[in-house]
């Protein structure tokens, strides 16, 4: 399909993905020409960078999770395999009842796999580590909320104070409305196998990784030199990238599609739909109406991320460890902070004498923390960072992300209507969905969501006997 004109919808890093596996911008042969079209005036989406108090920090997502290679690979594909940096510290905490508590180690997910270590953290009361020792087999169906299960299988507390919180960070929203099978799929056989849960995650949990591997990787300058990267070889490799372009009109004809945006007609062989679930719904709806349907069901959660810089002889003492994350059961303002001059080093040597770190608010329904007051948030975050770890100094400057549709949610039986709505828009010609709202939230999962949209393209694109799977070209 080399001589096809693909119009990928969204720069973010789904969609720049998607265009660099398209343009040979990854590697490999150029397989289409590619336009992209980004709504905002930058790529990246919640991938991006800026300065708070004179210091380059990331200014929405921080790192991604190496062990799994997509992203790893994608860095390295544009020149910034270099630049990868694995965090400087892992200790993370949890503040639940009244004290910062270490995150016990052998869990997935929250999910315990070595109840000495859960004991030792004391994270749970003496009655709630009781109920996780007494587990209780339950009946698992086709697809179960992760919160209700574990709650059935190890007791409230388990889910209350640690797979609240470990969720949180991730999508934020709730366990009690997250699907098992789409969150944490890992976790799926060993619930199904009928065995003991506390051991079959410490089965998974000790399993031998690849030596050398780090768990997570950042990169040097922050993780939204990543969008950048690949939005700049893009371009090198031929790629129209346009931002401030939104797409108003999308529309089925003969010869393939009519796109309608910035004013201007474009056509295109194919489109890759790399938006969130609403906007892709809303582009749907004239063509692939079952499609939309299935999208415009997709809830998001909002949040806000504060980042602080203060000057570190400011500081009685700068705050130890990576970070916490916060049970929502425990009342707290904040949902989490991490100590991001702690957590990476390369923070930490471009700005000796600052100490940067950030806090999160807000969670599924509830977006009220959205409206409020830069002001306000930053206030919130500082009152429950003097209570969890004395911080009373205050920062010298402060710069406040926020994301109104940010993470989308996965509840029960999100799988399928993934697979319902990536059917029927498959089913009205080349089109492909890809991004947050369909295989996973994080970096990686996005970029393998883009690869396969292009598979899909090129499926479609080409005749039955069609020679070379991208996604084996792509290493997908």
């Amino acid at each position: 399909m080399s001589d096809a004109q693909v119009v990928v919808v969204g720069g973010g890093i789904a969609g720049l993905a998607a265009a660099a596996f398209l343009s040979g911008a990854a590697g490999g042969p150029a397989r289409a020409r590619v336009t992209v079209l980004e709504a905002s005036g930058r790529v990246g989406g919640k991938l991006w960078g800026g300065e708070v108090g004179g210091v380059r920090v990331d200014l929405g997502a921080e790192s991604v999770l190496a062990r799994r290679p997509e992203a790893v690979e994608l860095a390295r594909a544009v020149g910034l395999g270099e630049e990868l940096e694995p965090p400087t510290t892992a200790k993370a905490a949890i503040w639940t009842r009244g004290a910062l508590r270490p995150l016990p180690g052998g869990q997935v997910m929250g999910v315990p796999g070595d109840l000495e270590a859960l004991a030792a953290s004391e994270v749970l009361t003496a009655e709630g580590l009781e109920r996780a020792r007494s587990e209780r087999p339950t009946e698992l169906g086709a697809d179960v909320a992760i919160g209700r299960y574990v709650a059935d299988r190890l007791g409230r507390e388990v889910v209350d104070r640690l797979v609240e919180p470990l969720l949180g960070g991730v999508y934020a929203g709730r366990a009690d409305e997250i699907s098992l099978r789409a969150a944490v799929p890992q976790l799926l056989p060993i619930a199904r196998g009928g065995g003991s849960l506390v051991e079959g995650v410490h089965e998974l949990a000790s399993r031998p990784q690849v030596a050398g591997t780090p768990v997570f990787q950042g990169l040097r300058g922050g993780l939204g030199t990543l969008p950048e990267a690949v939005a700049a070889a893009c371009v090198k490799a031929g790629v129209d990238l346009r931002t401030g372009t939104p797409v108003e009109e999308l529309r089925r004809t003969p010869e393939g599609w009519r796109v309608v945006a910035g004013g201007e007609v474009l056509t295109a062989d194919a489109v890759v739909l790399a938006v969130p679930a609403p906007a892709a719904a809303r582009l749907l709806r004239a063509d692939a109406p079952a499609a939309a349907v299935e999208l415009d069901t997709v809830e998001y959660a909002g949040m806000a991320l504060v980042t602080m810089a203060f000057r570190r002889g400011d500081l009685a003492e700068p705050p130890s460890g990576s970070g916490f994350l916060v049970p929502p059961v425990d009342g707290r303002r904040i949902k989490a902070s991490t100590f991001s001059s702690n957590k990476w080093g390369w923070l930490e040597r471009s700005a000796p004498d600052a100490f940067l770190l950030r806090t999160s608010l807000g969670r599924h329904r509830e977006d009220e923390v959205l409206e409020l007051l830069d002001e306000e948030l930053v206030a919130r975050s500082l009152a429950d960072l003097e209570e969890a770890v004395g911080l009373t100094a205050r920062p010298y400057d402060t710069f406040v992300s926020r994301f109104t549709a940010g993470l989308p949610q996965y509840p029960v039986g999100h799988l399928d209507r993934v697979a319902r709505a990536r059917a029927a828009a498959e089913a009205v010609g080349a089109l492909a969905l890809c991004g947050a709202a369909y295989d996973g939230v994080g970096i990686p999962a996005c970029i393998a969501s883009a690869a396969a949209a292009v598979a899909a393209i090129d499926r479609l694109l080409t005749p039955a006997t069609g020679e070379g799977s991208t996604e084996r070209t792509m290493g997908a």
